[in-house]
C-alpha cells in the first residue's frame, strides 16, 4: 500500500496579539485580590517562555464574564474564519482547489459545533457535495498528531485522492474569570489560538512520507488533562504535574509505540514535539536524553504563539521543514486520555 505524502503545510493565527507582560498585569487585577497566595502563582507567567500569543477577540473581551452563548458565537465566528484562511493557504501551496478535496479531517476540541465546522464552511470553501467529512473532537493537544495519523490512513486507503486535514483550536475562549484554581491560572498563562492545515495524497511520490503512526493510552489517567463543563463554558482540568509525568512515562510509552512500527528511538534523527510549556520541553529533553536546548523550534513556537493545543506541533513542523528535515523524524504529542500520539516522517534527502 502506498504511503501518504505531505503535499503542503500552512499555519494561521487570529488578528489580536497579546503580549505576555500585558496578560500578567491583567491577571493580577482579575485574580490578585481573590486568589489566596496569588503572588506565589504569578511567577508562572514569566516561567512559561511565552512572549506573545493570539486570540480571536480583542484583549478587553476576555476581561468580562462570558457564558456559553457568547463563547459559542465567538467560537463559530473565529474558528470558521481561521479554517477558511488556513485551508485555502494549504490548498494553494499544494496547487489544488477546494473542488479537488476528496476528504476533510477537522480536528477541534475547544468548541462544540453541530453541524461540524467543515459543514459550516463548505459553501464558502467550495467543497464538492460528495466530499467525505471526518470531524474529530476531544483529543486536545494530541489532536494535531492523531489527526495527521487519521488523515494519512484515509489517504492510503484511496490512493490518488486528496485529503485535507485542518486543526483549529481557540483555547482563549476557555479562559475563566470565575475559576479560582491553579489549573485556571496555568491555562490563563499558557493558551492561545491558532490553526494549521495539511494536504496529503498517496500513490504518486512525495518528499515527506507518513511512514507509520501509533498511540499509547495510560490507564487510570482521566484526571491528568481535559475539560469540565458548566453553565459558563469549558473549564480546564490539570490535576497532575504534567512535566513530572513526562519525565518518567514518555520514553517507555514511545518505546512500546515504536516497537509496533519495527523502529526504535535510535532510528530517528530529529524529534518534533508538542511543547505544552517551557517545563514540559525540559521534561521531554530529559526523558529522551536530548541535549538541553535541542528542542529549539518548540521553544520558539511557545515564545511566539503560546500553547495552541492541537495545531502547536504542526507550527513546529512547519519551522523544521523550512530548515530542512533529516531522513527520519518523530512527531509526538500528549493529550487528554492521557495519551501519547506519534507519527514517523520519512524525508527523501
Amino acid at each position: 500500500m502506498p504511503q501518504a505524502a505531505l503535499l503542503s503545510l500552512t499555519t494561521s493565527v487570529p488578528p489580536h496579539c497579546f503580549q505576555q507582560k500585558d496578560v500578567l498585569e491583567a491577571a493580577w487585577e482579575v485574580f490578585g485580590s481573590r486568589f489566596p497566595d496569588y503572588d506565589r502563582f504569578a511567577s508562572i507567567y514569566a516561567n512559561t517562555g511565552i512572549v506573545k500569543r493570539y486570540g480571536v477577540k480583542p484583549f478587553d473581551w476576555y476581561l468580562t464574564q462570558r457564558g456559553w452563548p457568547e463563547r459559542s458565537a465567538a467560537f463559530f465566528e473565529g474558528a470558521e474564519a481561521l479554517f477558511i484562511e488556513v485551508a485555502n493557504k494549504a490548498l494553494a501551496d499544494a496547487g489544488l482547489k477546494a473542488t479537488d478535496v476528496d476528504t476533510v479531517v477537522t480536528v477541534c476540541s475547544t468548541g462544540i459545533a453541530t453541524p461540524s465546522l467543515d459543514a459550516r464552511v463548505a459553501k464558502r470553501m467550495g467543497f464538492r457535495s460528495d466530499v467525505s467529512r471526518v470531524p474529530v473532537f476531544g483529543l486536545g493537544c494530541a489532536g494535531g498528531i492523531s489527526g495527521l495519523s487519521i488523515a494519512s490512513r484515509l489517504a492510503q486507503a484511496r490512493p490518488g485522492s486528496n485529503v485535507l486535514m485542518v486543526a483549529v483550536e481557540l483555547c482563549s475562549l476557555a479562559l475563566r474569570l470565575d475559576e479560582l484554581s491553579k489549573a485556571n491560572i496555568i491555562a490563563t498563562s499558557l493558551f492561545g489560538d491558532g490553526a494549521a492545515a495539511i494536504v496529503l495524497r498517496a500513490g504518486d511520490g512525495g518528499e515527506t512520507l507518513i511512514e507509520a503512526a501509533g498511540e499509547h493510552l495510560w490507564p487510570d489517567t482521566l484526571d491528568v488533562m481535559g475539560w469540565s463543563v458548566d453553565p459558563l463554558g469549558f473549564g480546564v482540568i490539570l490535576r497532575r504535574t504534567v512535566p513530572e509525568f513526562v519525565t518518567t512515562q514518555l520514553k517507555p510509552a514511545l518505546i512500546q509505540i515504536l516497537s509496533r512500527m519495527d523502529l526504535s528511538i535510535a532510528d530517528f534523527d530529529k524529534f518534533i514535539c508538542h511543547p505544552g510549556g517551557a517545563k514540559v520541553i525540559d521534561a521531554i529533553e530529559t526523558a529522551l536524553s536530548l541535549d538541553q536546548g535541542t528542542l529549539e523550534h518548540e521553544r520558539g513556537v511557545i515564545a511566539d504563539y503560546g500553547n495552541m493545543s492541537a495545531p502547536t506541533v504542526l507550527f513546529i513542523l512547519e519551522r523544521a521543514r523550512a530548515k530542512g528535515l533529516p531522513r527520519r523524524s518523530l512527531l509526538t504529542a500528549l493529550g487528554p486520555g492521557f495519551t501519547a500520539s506519534c507519527v514517523s516522517l520519512r524525508h527523501a534527502a
